[in-house]
């Protein structure tokens, strides 16, 4: 075996295969926790699945930034988690850790299911301040409960704008097409934000999502901006692998326009939610979650080199 091999098979169970987590300026952490769900579990075990779908990518240099994140990236491996506990304990675990590793490092998680997006915006906004947000997804997430549970994965955008963490006006919902009471589809927008459905998107790629790209920017500016993708937000004909899917969804095309398109914002985090591995086709779902992630990873890094 040649000392290449052998130092990637050593790596084969971080993202791309990138070393542990040191001094460098990225970090991707896993949170492996889907007891908030509401239908399908499995999103516990993603974070591994992501990593080795991601080993596809680990000598690749990116086509539109020309960069690859090796070098800058370092692997956090698996938060810690209680994960029999009551959910508030889980997200308090959750955000202790995110704190430690956002006081040194730009980071990536790979959830979980969408729960754990309200403890990462927490620590955050803790780091950062109040934060824009944009929320891919098939779902509004804004109910005020999650059938008679008072959290959840359905209920988090709704209270993180509750509790400030965001700012309304500066909250972007993008592939939203699930029913649901209207106060609930229409929550974010009726708090001054931006609302794109998945019918808004049809038929909308490359130079046709201009208008969508550079309305974002304009109304997010360099307000320090949170990046949360559910992976449902793509059609299940894309991402089979999750837990709640919704026909009628993005491509994976427009998602990694919409990425590569809105690298240039403050972007201070991100994570990918969501990927069932349980449910998965030909690892679809994985592989386009570990693009996704590093799509935005190499995003980041061009703008530190250039």
């Amino acid at each position: 075996m040649a000392i290449g091999q052998f130092a990637y098979a050593n790596n084969s169970n971080r993202f791309l295969a990138a070393p542990a987590l040191e001094g460098q300026a990225f970090a991707v952490c896993g949170v492996p926790f889907d007891g908030a769900v509401t239908n399908r579990p499995g999103a516990r075990f993603a974070p591994q699945e992501i990593r080795r779908a991601s080993l596809m990518l680990c000598d690749g240099i990116h086509p539109v930034f020309d960069v690859s994140p090796l070098g800058a990236l370092g692997d956090a491996a698996d938060m810690l988690l209680p994960n029999a506990s009551p959910l508030v304990d889980v997200r308090g675990a959750i955000e202790q850790q995110a704190r430690r590793l956002m006081a040194q490092h730009h980071c990536v998680f790979l959830g979980g299911d969408h729960s754990v997006t309200l403890p990462l915006l927490r620590a955050a906004k803790a780091r950062h301040g109040k934060l824009a947000m944009i929320h891919f997804d098939a779902h509004c997430d804004t109910w005020v409960d999650h059938f008679g549970e008072p959290s959840g994965h359905g209920t988090w955008t709704y209270e993180a704008i509750q509790e400030g963490l965001v700012e309304p006006a500066q909250a972007v919902q993008i592939g939203l097409r699930s029913s649901g009471e209207r106060a609930a589809r229409e929550y974010v927008r009726d708090q001054g934000g931006l609302i794109y459905t998945a019918r808004d998107l049809r038929g909308k790629d490359g130079d046709g999502l201009a208008s969508v790209v550079s309305e974002i920017r304009a109304r997010l500016g360099d307000a320090p901006c949170y990046l949360t993708l559910d992976i449902d937000c793509l059609d299940p004909a894309f991402a089979p692998g999750t837990g709640t899917p919704e026909p009628g969804g993005m491509t994976s095309s427009q998602v990694l326009t919409l990425l590569e398109e809105l690298a240039p914002l403050n972007l201070i985090g991100m994570d990918c939610v969501e990927v069932a591995p349980a449910y998965d086709h030909a690892e679809l779902t994985s592989n386009a979650a570990a693009t996704f992630v590093w799509t935005y990873l190499c995003g980041q890094v061009a703008k530190l080199v250039r």
